[in-house]
């Protein structure tokens, strides 16, 4: 070798991870690598730019920042970074400036792949310990500040504003003045929230500068009056972990500009339509209110062709699969919505009320690009067949056609409104969970893992909170149904051989291939599902029951997060599988082939395994019919 060349491999071999390598290793990597020289301040890496090397500071320092500008770490002389771009899709995730004038090695990334194949102490440096890096891939995606990814709970930024519902509309404007705010939270101050230190009281409206206008202004309504009069008491409320562009939803759908928000029930703040204006998008939620102004199922269908490219664009802007998952979830129930809307259209009023039902991924806000259509009516206590059966006959068929037309393919397993079977009244559908509680046999734990994931998407929704509180309460007292719904989650298992290598399918048209979902995300939601039963959360989506079950205590330390990001993780790699299907005409699906994955990205798909692996374990044990549960 060449003096120079020398010079590097005698630098490399005194740090890790090359200090570890061979001697024949480290010159050949030294004959390799190429000399970068940067002065001070100048950028040496841009987000998202494309990267073919991993860099070793030889001398100087640079910077590493977040997307957002934040500074992320600083780093000195044998200093490595740009190795997590190399892991995912060889795309720069921490742009880096030099802080001094700084000298790099850069070796190609082709070398680094073949080095962390052959050697396994130079992998096991990247990878880190405690699944941190995986962890660390799947934060990563959390600094996206868009309307899927930012929570109303980050927008409140004022303190809850009250008045009492017996003052009157001069001492509320005058509150509203010397507050600063456009709207009021009214409360009856004969109605205390129990468990509440202070001087908490029930919300029973709102009142905003809209309605002093219209409502008082407008038609010379004394200032003496009670506010009460003039305020609106049919609230239209968030819980504070819905996305941002949930709220333009309800905005939208309610033609209202103040959403109270709930944390476990109880209003912690007021989101105003201006508090959103700034995170206005040009993806989702346009596509959203385009849905809402179509007039005939033709045009939805029409408008439906769309969502691919609204899924690729979310996946693209590094969206993670949570908020990807909420954010296709909020357009099926859109398309639901405008659906019922143009069917009570065409049937006229409902003869009673209903709830119509989103089950199974959509209910769990975890919906994605490729899915079918799960649905029910919940019925008011007072439908009578005879009268009013043949209306909601022809609702549940309209709704049901209008989404196969729009690309949610009928379910082959007949878990529709059109069925029967799956529209009842609240009283008939609490008979029917109480005996699937009751008599977990295979069918009745095969209906568990759908119509447990619940959710109210049109209509009366209080008839869905009804139904969730039952089974909230009902299945936590039920040893052997929790017990039978363990062990019907360990029918699915994860994709590891022996000695933990991928077992692929075999033979048909997914040969040699993993199906992401039904070896991996489904699986896990079983085990979530299971959990959650148990501690009574009322929770849908799967990253909020953890939230429950982590708080309940029931998993050992830590391992609640690691279920969390093994979940996160595999739908990671689904999702941008799918979208890579996409933008290559192809037809997106749930399968893929561990030989075309980065090494990174497979060690960290077999990490994610192994703890749903573990996870399955726990359960086997946790739930049994007799013994004492701790």
């Amino acid at each position: 070798m060449h003096a120079e060349q020398l010079e590097v491999a005698a630098f490399l071999q005194k740090h890790p991870p090359f200090q570890d390598l061979p001697e024949e290793a480290i010159n050949e990597m030294a004959q390799q690598v190429e000399i970068s020289y940067y002065r001070e301040g100048r950028d040496i890496l841009h987000f998202r730019e494309k990267i073919d090397d991993l860099y070793v500071i030889r001398s100087g320092a640079v910077e590493t920042f977040r997307r957002s500008g934040e500074l992320y770490n600083r780093l000195g002389e044998g200093g490595i970074f740009g190795q997590l771009g190399l892991m995912m899709n060889h795309l720069v995730r921490f742009p880096v400036r030099a802080l001094e004038d700084t000298l790099v090695y850069c070796i190609p990334a082709n070398l680094f792949h073949d080095y962390c194949e052959k050697y396994d102490k130079f992998a096991d440096y990247f990878e880190a310990e405690d699944n941190a890096l995986l962890r660390q891939a799947i934060t990563t995606h959390a600094d996206n500040n868009d309307l899927i990814t930012a929570k109303v709970k980050e927008l409140i930024s004022r303190d809850l504003v009250t008045c009492s519902m017996h003052a009157s509309i001069h001492e509320a404007a005058m509150q509203m003045t010397d507050n600063g705010v456009s709207s009021l939270l009214i409360t009856d101050p004969d109605q205390p929230l129990p468990k509440v230190n202070g001087n908490e009281h029930k919300v029973v409206g709102i009142i905003t500068d809209r309605d002093l206008r219209i409502r008082a202004l407008a038609n010379a309504v004394s200032i003496d009056t009670p506010v009460s009069e003039v305020m609106t008491t049919d609230l239209i409320t968030l819980d504070d972990n819905a996305y941002v562009f949930e709220a333009i939803l309800a905005m939208l759908r309610h033609n209202v500009h103040h959403l109270p928000i709930l944390h476990r029930q109880r209003c912690t703040g007021v989101l105003a339509l201006s508090d959103v204006v700034r995170h206005e998008s040009q993806s989702s939620i346009l596509l959203v209110r385009g849905i809402l102004s179509q007039q005939s199922v033709s045009e939805l269908t029409h408008y439906a062709a769309q969502l691919p490219a609204v899924f690729v664009r979310m996946v693209n802007e590094d969206a993670n699969s949570h908020m990807i998952g909420s954010a296709m979830s909020v357009i099926g129930r859109s398309f639901k919505q405008r659906l019922l809307t143009l069917a009570e259209e065409k049937l006229g009023p409902p003869p009673v009320p209903y709830c119509f039902l989103a089950l199974g991924s959509m209910a769990r806000d975890e919906q994605l690009i490729v899915t079918d259509q799960d649905n029910g009516i919940i019925l008011d206590n007072s439908f009578e067949a005879d009268r009013h059966g043949a209306y909601f006959e022809e609702l549940a068929k309209f709704v049901s056609d209008g989404l196969a037309a729009c690309g949610y393919t009928y379910c082959t397993g007949n878990i529709m409104a059109t069925n029967p079977d799956c529209r009842r009244t609240l009283d008939e559908w609490k008979l029917q969970f109480g005996h699937w509680i009751e008599n977990p046999v295979p069918q009745a734990l095969l209906n568990s893992s759908i119509f447990f994931d619940l959710d109210g998407v049109w209509g009366e929704a209080k008839l869905a909170e009804q139904l969730r509180e039952f089974i909230a309460t009902k299945a936590p007292a039920n040893r052997s149904f929790l017990a039978s719904m363990a062990r019907n989650a360990l029918n699915r298992t994860p994709p590891l051989g022996f000695f933990k290598g991928f077992v692929l399918e075999q033979d048909g048209e997914h040969k040699n291939s993993i199906n992401l979902k039904r070896r991996g995300t489904a699986p896990l939601t079983d085990v979530i599902r299971v959990h959650a039963l148990a501690v009574g959360s009322m929770a849908q989506n799967s990253f909020e029951r953890m939230e429950d079950v982590i708080s309940a205590k029931i998993l050992p330390p830590g391992k609640g997060q690691d279920i969390c990001d093994a979940l996160e993780y595999i739908s990671m790699v689904r999702v941008r599988h799918q979208a890579l299907a996409i933008q290559a005409g192809e037809k997106p699906g749930n399968n893929i082939q561990p030989d075309k994955l980065s090494s990174f990205e497979r060690r960290n798909l077999k990490e994610a395994f192994q703890v749903l692996d573990s996870a399955q374990n726990f359960i086997k044990f946790r739930y049994k019919a007799n013994p004492r549960m701790r």
